[in-house]
């Protein structure tokens, strides 16, 4: 049995280039987003699943980077984490490659190296970077304002 289970779902109708589709989260703060091919593979209204991931990954990594320097006697005034999910043609599919995720921060106590090290003890921590590391690239870059 797990710990903590979260849910949502996804409906589809149509085929995959005229299709639509809706995501919702059990917690409702996504209701009914709407999604599509042209969001997804265009420049369409609406989410799709890779930027949903990316938005959920920086949540994730930035949570845990605040637990770590709390822990660690560091003041943090404000971190921002940026993410991108990059996706790669990959025979008849695609494939997600790389997450580039660009954390900036204002903490008293830190300086850029410490802060660095904590973004890598973090990225080691985030449930969703283990669950992707050995099958897509992590970069992450730590910028201490």
């Amino acid at each position: 049995m797990a710990d903590i289970a979260r849910k949502a779902s996804a409906q589809w109708a149509g085929d995959l280039r005229s299709g639509q589709g809706t995501v919702s989260t059990e917690s409702g703060t996504v209701q009914g987003a709407q999604y599509s091919f042209k969001t997804r593979f265009e420049q369409g209204v609406g989410t799709n699943p890779e930027e949903l991931l990316a938005a959920a990954h920086a949540g994730c990594l930035t949570m845990q980077l605040s637990a770590l320097l709390s822990g660690h006697g560091h003041t943090v005034e404000n971190l921002r984490t940026d993410a991108t999910c990059e996706m790669v043609k990959d025979g008849p599919g695609f494939k997600i490659s790389t997450m580039r995720l660009v954390v900036r921060g204002k903490v008293t106590g830190s300086d850029p190296a410490d802060f660095e090290e904590h973004v890598q003890q973090a990225a080691r921590l985030c449930p969703l970077s283990r669950i992707m590391t050995g099958n897509v690239e992590i970069v992450h870059e730590a910028v201490l304002e």
